[in-house]
């Protein structure tokens, strides 16, 4: 039977413990997935660290998951999941592309360079509020610029309840205060573009070269990829960090709840107008207009909320007939196959 007081330090919670059955008690063997390969995962779990294959008869899985094997180590069931990160699938691809799962916080990263954008934040945040995990914004690069607290300022206007730290990545002291987070137990991803200092502050929480870094291109002030696959690294404080490559496109879907809560001061604004279906354009009456011309908001905060709603409405219905397709073609499939049955068995 498995020791499930010795799970506690990679993550494993009562809620994953009450979903299992009398017998996969006794019988099944949890595992966490660390890391995500082509063919295979690697798995932790009380018996230490290996690779499973990758089969047809396991669910769609992520860094992050918990999963059940048996003796034999065969794939059993993926547990519920307590937070889900996942986005619209890059290009034209009409798919769920999963980031991580089962994480409680999520440390965004902006750099505070010529790549500082408070709209893309906005659009970090909205991912995260929908994920169930707690949002915590770190502006990276503090010791590159002069304009840290005016930058620092402008992300505490979004809401004034959300975390905020201005950091430089390199520094030993981000171990002391990013400590809150970072206890036994607790899973953190880290989000952000590419050269944010994502693989820098991975390296400093672990204080070893874990993840190999690179600068940022001269001309834009963009960073370059360097990290290239999600994994889950134990930190010496008994904190679960989870590194992600950075996302040049982070387009959303499924992500109503995230939005409202990330604009959470325009929404209640729009409970205000005069009409229960204002656009919020050119409407009589409209509360939000009128905070844009009392200075109290920002044009450019409501054309990011309209753009994120229309953007998030379309990829979710995309995204809902791709399911019913395939929920038809598999029906079809199925018909096919009882009747070819059938005329054999004649």
């Amino acid at each position: 039977m498995t020791n499930f007081q010795n799970l506690a330090k990679i993550g494993w919670t009562p809620y994953f413990q009450q979903q299992l059955t009398l017998q996969e008690w006794s019988d099944a063997h949890p595992l966490r997935i660390i890391s995500q390969h082509r063919s295979c995962i690697s798995v932790q779990g009380e018996a230490g660290t290996y690779s499973l294959p990758l089969t047809p008869a396991m669910d769609a899985l992520v860094v992050g998951d918990w999963i059940l094997v048996d003796s034999e180590q065969r794939y059993i069931r993926l547990l519920e999941r307590y937070s889900c990160f996942k986005r619209k699938a890059p290009g034209t691809h009409v798919a769920w592309q999963l980031i991580s799962a089962n994480v409680d916080t999520a440390f965004i990263l902006c750099a505070l360079n010529e790549d500082f954008n408070l709209s893309r934040l906005e659009r970090y945040l909205a991912l995260v509020h929908s994920s169930s995990a707690q949002a915590v914004v770190v502006l990276t690069k503090s010791d590159q610029v002069t304009h840290a607290e005016q930058a620092l300022d402008a992300v505490r206007r979004l809401d004034a309840a959300l975390d905020v730290l201005t950091l430089n990545t390199h520094a030993p002291e981000c171990v002391e205060r990013l400590s809150p987070w970072l206890s036994e137990g607790q899973t953190v991803v880290l989000l952000g573009s590419s050269g944010v200092g994502k693989s820098t502050l991975t390296n400093t929480l672990m204080n070893t070269q874990h993840q190999r870094t690179g600068g940022i291109r001269e001309d834009d002030g963009k960073g370059r990829h360097t990290t290239t696959h999600r994994e889950l690294v134990t930190l010496p404080s008994g904190g679960l960090l989870l590194d992600t490559p950075g996302m040049r496109e982070l387009q959303l879907g499924g992500c109503e709840t995230g939005i409202s809560s990330a604009f959470a001061d325009i929404e209640l604004l729009g409970e205000q107008c005069r009409f229960n279906d204002c656009r919020h354009e050119q409407e009589p009456g409209c509360a939000v207009q009128g905070a844009i011309e009392s200075g109290a908001l920002s044009q450019r905060r409501l054309t990011n909320y309209l753009k994120l709603n229309r953007e998030n409405a379309f990829n979710t219905s995309s995204l809902a007939q791709r399911r019913a397709k395939e929920k038809s073609f598999g029906k079809m499939v199925k018909q096919v196959v009882k009747n070819k049955a059938r005329l054999k068995d004649g």
